[in-house]
């Protein structure tokens, strides 16, 4: 029977990761979506942390598991966006996002927990008609990252327990755009198709303590991770005369993800009723430009194009609640608000949002040592108003408007 439960648990997994044939991005840049269970709390299992998720969210906390844990699941992002000039609007393409996540936990003594995670912590997904107006800034981007996360637990007393892992990161980037308007010599618009991948490598730590039956705390820190893409460079059609050079050729960028401190503080008013508020800041002004190198000159003696990001630092502040109904079923609901990273002077179309509301909710179901989650959020984008962006010159007075997503998870777990 334990050889048939290992064994559908890994066939999940595989389900998961082949159908999410493209990993770990949706209407954002940072992903949040660690978990179902944590969608529907509003990201709050930094105190809770007491599922196999935690690996997620604050990996010290599994020290409250027993035994060998699994969980596998997946979040599908659907985002639209409108882009308003004057006289036209134009929307974002309908697409659906999958980003996955797998954890499992094994506790080796009654100290001592060894964990690895695979979930995606960052992505992007924003896709226009290839002949709107802002297509000099991009008409398609895409940021795909899956990582590999493997930590250690260690339970010091009854109450405190620290984590440490380490990071390698899969990061994948498309970005299509136009970068030349070259009608006055009878060959028209110059498009061109970057894509590339590379892997990075950071660590995190983590602390759990539980200061009495009430009330639990958690701190949970993953640094920066540096990535290197190297890849090619296809432009359409092919130019090559002085001083334009469009031929397909190899580029490189870098570009630093920011790390990022979670907190969460979880209160236990009742035996089966939980509420925590917490935050996460992302130091997200590590993103200070974006930055292609090619491997030859493009225009005259140019072989190096950077376009200014100059992002904030910025806060996410999120609360949830639990209530056990019974033996066999949770009720779960939380509310987030999520700053905006991205200034007024460089704001482009790469990311046309503004500062973001989730409401979030969703059930549990437990039955023997399976478990089964689903969460529903709803993200609402607030308006903003485009005239003063100062982005390389491609980005128009313009509006960004109606911008949501749906978020729908699920997850499998199981205890053995």
């Amino acid at each position: 029977m334990r050889g048939r439960s290992v064994l559908l648990c890994l066939l999940i997994v595989a389900m998961v990761f082949l159908g999410a044939s493209r990993p770990g991005f949706g209407a954002g840049f940072a992903l949040y979506e660690g978990s179902a269970r944590g969608n529907a709390l509003g990201g709050t299992l930094v105190g809770r942390a007491d599922d196999p998720s935690a690996l997620f969210y604050n990996p010290a906390g599994m020290t409250q598991l027993e035994g060998i844990q699994m969980m596998a699941g997946l979040t599908a992002i659907i985002p639209s966006t409108d882009v308003k000039f004057v006289g036209a609007s134009y929307g974002t393409k309908d697409n659906v996002w999958l980003a996955p996540h797998f954890y499992a936990t094994y506790q080796f003594s009654d100290r001592l927990w060894f964990g690895v995670g695979l979930f995606s912590p960052f992505g992007l997904g924003t896709e226009f008609d290839s002949d709107w107006p802002g297509r000099f800034s991009n008409y398609n981007a895409v940021i795909q990252t899956l990582n590999f996360n493997p930590n250690v637990a260690l339970k010091l007393n009854d109450q405190f327990s620290i984590a440490a892992g380490f990071d390698i990161m899969w990061f994948d980037l498309k970005l299509e755009q136009s970068v030349a308007d070259l009608s006055g010599y009878g060959l028209g618009i110059i498009d061109q198709d970057l894509s590339g991948s590379s892997f990075g490598y950071g660590f995190n730590l983590a602390m759990h303590y539980r200061a009495c039956d009430w009330l639990r705390l958690g701190i949970s820190y993953r640094s920066q991770v540096k990535q290197h893409v190297d890849g090619n460079v296809e432009f359409s059609p092919n130019v090559s005369f002085y001083p334009f050079n469009f031929v397909n050729m190899d580029g490189s960028g870098t570009i630093t993800l920011p790390d990022e401190l979670f907190f969460g503080a979880t209160f236990y008013p009742m035996p089966n009723l939980s509420f925590e508020v917490g935050a996460v800041w992302t130091r997200w002004s590590t993103y200070n430009a974006l930055t292609i190198q090619y491997e030859e000159p493009i225009v005259g003696p140019t072989s190096t194009v950077t376009r200014e990001k100059q992002w904030e630092d910025v806060w996410r502040i999120q609360f949830g609640v639990e209530y056990k109904v019974c033996e066999w079923l949770d009720l779960r609901a939380g509310y987030v608000f999520d700053q905006e990273p991205s200034v007024d002077k460089y704001v482009d179309y790469l990311v046309p949002a503004n500062d973001r509301h989730l409401f979030n909710f969703g059930p549990g179901f437990h039955w023997g040592n399976w478990t089964t989650d689903l969460s529903y959020t709803y993200l609402l984008i607030e308006d903003r108003d485009v005239s003063d962006s100062e982005a390389s010159g491609f980005i128009r007075p313009s509006q960004f408007r109606n911008g949501h997503a749906h978020l729908i998870g699920i997850s499998v777990g199981y205890k053995f």
